[in-house]
């Protein structure tokens, strides 16, 4: 059976406010499984999703940003390569 972690476990484990763990589901940040009804949801994330979140929140380096390179020809034309 899949375990699946409230908001306030959630929100312990990544060291943010429970509100912010709800503004993000808004969002559609981060999914969740609403276990309550509409008048009072309780919502329930799983490992996947939390896992999939961190993965889309980590950083990555910076693409390495290659310069083109100027070539005189004959006369006044540039031509980059």
């Amino acid at each position: 059976m899949v375990r699946h972690a409230t908001v306030r476990e959630v929100a312990e484990e990544l060291g943010v406010g429970a509100d912010t763990i709800y503004q993000w589901i808004r969002n559609g940040e981060l999914r969740a499984i609403n276990v309550g009804g509409q008048v009072k949801p309780r919502w329930r994330i799983s490992a996947a999703a939390k896992e999939e979140f961190e993965r889309s929140r980590s950083n990555t380096p910076p693409t390495p940003v290659t310069r083109r390179r100027s070539r005189r020809s004959s006369g006044d034309v540039r031509e980059f390569v």
